[in-house]
């Protein structure tokens, strides 16, 4: 508890330096600015390193995960079946699923990655809550400017007119920068007890391997990796002293950032030269301004020393991608060999730690000038086994190449037409009678917008990275063709069509995959479900085609045949009553994309998914016809396979014969299934 109050404490001393801030069931879908301080606010930046380091020998109190399920889907499909008996191809088949049996415990993995996902819903929230501040700012600084020409017209109105320019250049009209939306959702995980881990541990962390990535500070502290989101130096305190830890000397460090903080570091990748800390200048210049103290952190590196206990060291690099500017990569454990006294750079008194990498372990994945995470092609020529150049023939934005290095002699994909945007079968007719809102330009205001008031009480977006959705929902009412706003509206996020750098690549058991050449965060729109929008009667005998994707959003809402439901925070018109009778759990609609489609139809299952799929609602509101959405699940870096989980229940496939088909999963994640069906 006094640590957690500690964090807490520190967490609220960093917003009042910067500002107050007034799957479904297998579908085939899935189961669901951090600034440098400024001079001026050095006291407040030191006030707390002061809060983190008081108390530091007190025990972090954690708290439960939630079990809320990130992402649902559920695609009917039918699983490539490659000549090597492979998983599936990225098409799928297969219908309902049942969601994972509650009794069964979750890998580590699996814990790390759905406490990430519940950390950026929550920082997501607040970054919502920072652009509504943003726009309410704009608009009172609009009218303030309005008033203060129309009183200029009066000479009566002149002091009125210099009060109102006082007003409107006031630091609380000021829009600002962001007010460190990451620190509030980890105050908000704080309070709700959903911290992974409660107390800390030597070595090691479960579920998290070395070359991990974080992409703040806060993500470390979220999944008890390293309790400080501010302090270098992470350590256990006099409380440890107890129990399994009892023949240590405590302070004991366990872990250590990397970051460029001191002008005294030297980083060799495998041999390190760390200085403590304490005494170096806040405000972002890396200079000692006073002597450091042997005592907390340093105290405790010094007793790793002596007591040969090896800490996890974390690299910062700086990186675009992050919200943050760095990207934080566990490097893995390392040896405290020595330590020592000298006078600094700036003349003072620093502690010197010189580090060796463990053995055995994987290589480094990043070093003192260099940050590697695979090698991300600059141009066609420097794509290895490319096989075409874009498989959509220049109808996106992008285009879209494949490789192949697995086959003898290799080859491009073939047996489809590339296609954008759906096409209807002949039988199908999509409703037309959906009313659209009245906003002007782009919709601002949730409580008049009539289609944001269709999805609750907010936009189900926000707009920082190009929009990102908060969460997955039953389903998302986006602005249509009747709307008055523009393609700019937030609320049209998943329309835009693709904007990430895609690969689709050759695999040795999975058949064709697909890639992204650029960074994804979590929440972004990755790609629409396309083909032929058909009755899902009309393909029921189609047992030859593995790529038809069932429109089951109106089952899955009703949590028929196991489906796992989502949020109900929708407003549904009157055509999508979940209460008719005549409801069954086999969809009335489907998507095939066997002859045509588009790069979805690549996407592969995975038991631990990093996509998830959403249903959407733009130019009509029949749920039993809505789009199909790919969003991020997680922050994907460059070059991580796309996958989602295609939602089926074991042994529900069944064969012309009327027996049990079963198929083999190759996904390759740490809690695969085994099978895919």
């Amino acid at each position: 508890m006094v640590v957690q109050s500690l964090v807490q404490s520190s967490i609220d001393a960093q917003a009042d330096a910067d500002a107050e801030i007034s799957s479904p069931p297998p579908r085939r879908a899935s189961s669901r600015l951090q600034g440098k301080p400024r001079p001026q606010k050095e006291l407040l930046v030191r006030r707390r390193v002061q809060l983190l380091d008081e108390h530091e020998d007190g025990d972090r109190e954690g708290g439960g995960l939630s079990k809320r399920a990130n992402v649902y889907g559920r695609r009917r499909s039918h699983a490539e079946n490659e000549a090597q008996g492979a998983s599936s191809n990225g098409a799928l088949e297969g219908g309902t699923g049942k969601p994972s049996d509650p009794l069964v415990e979750k890998s580590d993995h699996v814990k790390v990655k759905e406490t990430l996902r519940l950390f950026n819903k929550h920082y997501l929230y607040f970054v919502q809550e920072e652009e509504k501040r943003c726009r309410k700012v704009e608009a009172d600084n609009k009218a303030s400017a309005s008033s203060k020409k129309a009183s200029k017209s009066s000479k009566k109105a002149s002091k009125s007119s210099k009060n109102s320019k006082k007003e409107a250049s006031s630091p609380d009209t000021k829009v600002g920068k962001a007010k460190r939306p990451d620190l509030k959702a980890l105050t908000k995980m704080l309070e709700n007890k959903e911290i992974l881990r409660g107390t800390k541990r030597i070595g090691s962390i479960p579920g998290i391997d070395v070359g991990h990535q974080f992409y703040s500070r806060a993500e470390m502290v979220a999944v008890g990796f390293h309790s400080h989101w501010l302090n270098g130096i992470d350590y256990m305190g006099q409380s440890y002293s107890k129990g399994e830890y009892s023949n240590y000397t405590f302070p004991l460090a366990v872990a250590i950032v990397i970051s460029g903080m001191y002008e005294d570091d030297l980083d060799n990748a495998e041999d390190v030269v760390y200085t403590g800390q304490g005494g170096h200048n806040l405000t972002g210049d890396k200079r000692q301004i006073q002597d450091q103290v042997l005592e907390r952190g340093n105290l405790a590196l010094k007793n790793c020393v002596e007591q040969c206990v090896l800490v996890r060291v974390v690299r910062g690099h700086e990186c675009k991608s992050s919200y943050c500017g760095k990207l934080y990569t566990y490097d893995g454990l390392y040896k405290v060999v020595q330590y020592w006294a000298e006078k600094g750079i700036s003349g003072f008194t620093v502690f010197k730690y010189r580090l060796r990498r463990a053995d055995g372990q994987p290589a480094l994945t990043t070093n003192q000038v260099q940050f590697i995470n695979g090698r991300v092609p600059q141009s066609l020529s420097e794509i290895r086994g490319l096989v075409c150049e874009d498989i959509s023939e220049g109808q996106e934005d992008v285009p879209i190449p494949a490789t192949n290095l697995v086959d003898d002699p290799p080859v491009a994909p073939t047996g489809f037409t590339y296609c954008k945007s759906m096409q209807i079968a002949q039988n199908v007719k999509l409703p037309t009678d959906a009313t659209g809102c009245n906003c002007k330009g782009t919709c601002m205001d949730p409580k008049t917008c009539a289609c944001t008031m269709l999805n609750g009480s907010d936009f189900p977006y926000v707009q920082r990275d190009g929009g990102r959705l908060i969460e997955a929902k039953d389903v998302v009412f986006e602005c249509g063709p009747k709307c008055g706003c523009g393609p700019a509206c937030v609320n049209r996020t998943s329309q835009r069509g693709l904007k990430y750098r895609f690969e689709v690549f050759r695999t040795p058991m999975k058949g064709w995959a697909v890639r992204s050449w650029d960074f994804i965060p979590s929440g972004a729109p990755v790609c629409e479900y396309i083909g032929i929008l058909r009755r899902t009667e009309d393909v029921d005998n189609a047992s030859e085609n593995y790529y038809i994707f069932d429109i089951d959003c109106l089952q899955t809402m009703k949590g028929l045949d196991g489906r796992e439901r989502r949020s109900q925070a929708v407003c549904l018109p009157a055509v999508n009553s979940l209460e008719r009778p005549d409801d069954q759990s086999v969809p009335d609609f489907c998507i095939d994309a066997g002859s045509t489609g588009n790069i979805a139809r690549f996407i592969n299952h995975s038991c631990e998914p990093n996509l998830f799929v959403q249903c959407v609602l733009s130019s009509h509101h029949d749920i039993k016809l809505a789009r199909i959405m790919l969003f991020a699940a997680d922050n994907i870096p460059p070059l991580q396979e796309l996958t989602y989980d295609y939602g089926y229940a074991l042994d529900s496939v069944m064969g012309p014969d009327g027996k049990v088909k079963q198929m083999f999963c190759h996904c390759g994640a740490t809690g695969c299934r085994k099978r895919l069906f």
